[in-house]
């Protein structure tokens, strides 16, 4: 394989992604990325401020974005998101499902209210924008979902109970979409991190922080650009014959 012909494979030219998200931490960094190899932008997050700020850093740089203020935990928000996005675009490419409550409380003082905030925010958001885009995805030649979900989904989860039990769920989702959407030829995968330097995590007491770090081998927090070689990866084609699983960039967390 030639060098232009192996780069090319993570060619993202006139493709639309959309990334909730996407106005901060990794959801930030993935929408520069994107942008920078060419794709169509959407940045979906719920304060129009941070979406607008994140596409001027776009359009900055010569990139194509679009600002879609969306809570997703409104399912209604999430269907608008789709119809800008293809009032706009004309269609969706990949799915990039990285909002995330952090939400999280110990066992025995969880509370009803606080499990559905989370559970509506953490898994039933990616699974009805996924559902919403699905025509979309299905007319798309380039197909892809990513799920973020957490390297802690392969741990104890200790402190993390229901966070994590979210996240596994997507992973579960994750591996059942990815079997049900093959017959359309739209890929599912999974995006794990470790600990990244994000707002989610310095807003932990730092003590917490220490421990999470300790957890690490390579003995520092992740940044947000090294999530995105390998969300690039998952959303292209160089990826193309990879569906169901999970890519784990965790500091070798999970190697304990």
């Amino acid at each position: 394989m030639r060098r232009d012909e192996l780069l090319g494979r993570f060619d993202l030219t006139e493709r639309t992604v959309v990334v909730t998200g996407g106005s901060r931490g990794i959801g930030r960094a993935m929408v520069l990325g994107f942008a920078a190899l060419g794709a169509n932008v959407v940045v979906a997050s719920r304060k129009a401020e941070a979406c607008d700020a994140t596409v001027a850093e776009v359009e900055a740089e010569g990139g194509t974005a679009l600002a879609v203020p969306t809570h997703v935990g409104d399912l209604d928000a999430l269907s608008n998101l789709v119809a800008a996005t293809v009032e706009r675009f004309g269609g969706i490419d990949v799915v990039v499902n990285n909002a995330a409550n952090a939400l999280t409380q110990p066992i025995g003082s969880i509370t009803a209210e606080a499990w559905q905030k989370s559970t509506d925010a953490n898994v039933r958001a990616g699974l009805f924008l996924v559902q919403d885009a699905l025509p979309h995805l299905i007319a798309s030649d380039h197909a892809a979902v990513i799920n973020l979900v957490s390297c802690g989904i392969f741990t104890s989860g200790q402190g993390m109970a229901m966070y994590l039990a979210g996240k596994s769920a997507v992973m579960s989702l994750t591996r059942s979409m990815a079997a049900e959407l093959a017959r359309h030829q739209i890929r599912v995968n999974a995006l794990a991190p470790g600990v990244i330097d994000t707002d989610m995590v310095r807003n932990n007491p730092p003590e917490f922080q220490q421990l999470m770090i300790a957890g690490q081998p390579m003995g520092r927090m992740g940044q947000p650009d090294e999530l995105v070689p390998a969300a690039a990866f998952l959303a292209s084609d160089a990826s193309s014959f990879m569906t169901g699983q999970c890519l784990v960039v965790d500091g070798g967390q999970t190697t304990h």
